[in-house]
């Protein structure tokens, strides 16, 4: 697995310099043992996990204690999201994402998908960076939290 690309959505990347995290969140991806294929996708996340926890990151967080709706981690005032599964969910991590940020929860975010080329190997409609670039472009005025999308293959 290696990092491919980030787009900055409303500064996403400003922020994640500010902090000092631009670097060590891009370094994550930068795992070549890790190979993108149908069935990766339990290494990868365990992986990204593995990184966040070991840097004083937290576990899954509820967005809400009246739901069981989590996102992946929160460290620095910045949630952290991967998603390797259906595109239909990276948008619905988006929304969790705002939720948060409107709640003044966090400061910015960060959200991991896989290229283009890497979600074709993973399987059918699987989340891709192309896409949500392309749909954060066009919801910009309700996406408002400062994200940094992250491509990995």
């Amino acid at each position: 697995m290696q990092y491919i690309e980030n787009y900055s959505h409303q500064n996403g990347e400003d922020h994640l310099k500010t902090k000092q995290l631009y670097e060590w969140t891009i370094s994550i991806f930068q795992a070549p043992h890790i190979k993108i294929a149908k069935g990766c996708t339990a290494v990868v996340r365990e992986h990204v996990r593995s990184k966040l926890l070991d840097n004083g990151w937290s576990g899954e967080i509820p967005i809400d204690t009246a739901f069981d709706l989590t996102v992946f981690s929160i460290g620095d005032n910045t949630a952290f999201q991967i998603q390797t599964g259906n595109i239909t969910r990276a948008f619905y991590d988006l929304l969790k994402l705002e939720f948060l940020y409107k709640r003044g929860r966090i400061e910015s975010a960060v959200l991991a998908v896989p290229s283009l080329n890497a979600s074709k190997k993973i399987g059918q409609n699987i989340a891709n960076f192309t896409r949500v670039m392309n749909e954060l472009g066009l919801f910009k005025n309700v996406i408002t939290v400062p994200l940094t999308l992250i491509s990995f293959e």
